[in-house]
């Protein structure tokens, strides 16, 4: 719905004036400037300020010291899989119980990390970072909400 200047009414939303990756920028010409508001802190200066907090900190580092030990050993676990599988055909090929041998086990033991992992995920998730999570986002609601003038 256009506004009075033809534009287009503009939304409360902090990234509706952002451009993704210099689409629309013609060379040389600045970004348009959204005006400063002087009554409230914006939405966006909302989400700034919990970025920043003690809070989100934590809970962003919870996720990173489980999820970065986590990506890497799955990682070193599947190339040596591969490696294995492809450069040692005889550990590969040796039978473990009538016609299965450590490359099926192997692979089987891939679909079974996998599970494992979305578990341990889950249940780091649940137990560690949901709850500080949900507080989180019900402070930013609160915080949005207030930065609009208490509308929906």
């Amino acid at each position: 719905m256009p506004s009075s200047n033809g534009r287009p009414a503009q939304y409360d939303d902090p990234w509706y004036d952002s451009l993704a990756s210099a689409w629309g920028e013609s060379a040389g010409a600045p970004a348009p400037v959204p005006p400063a508001r002087a009554e409230a802190p914006s939405a966006g200066d909302v989400y700034l300020e919990v970025q920043r907090s003690a809070a989100f900190q934590e809970v962003r580092g919870r996720y990173l010291r489980f999820v970065i030990p986590a990506v890497i050993g799955f990682f070193v676990w599947y190339v040596a899989y591969v490696v294995a599988a492809t450069t040692a055909h005889e550990l590969m090929a040796r039978p473990v119980v009538g016609a299965v041998n450590v490359a099926m086990l192997a692979g089987l033991g891939q679909f079974l990390t996998t599970f494992l992992l979305t578990w341990a995920y889950a249940r780091h998730a649940r137990r560690r970072r949901d709850r500080a999570a949900l507080e989180l986002r019900w402070d930013t609601q609160e915080m949005t909400r207030g930065a609009r003038g208490g509308a929906l």
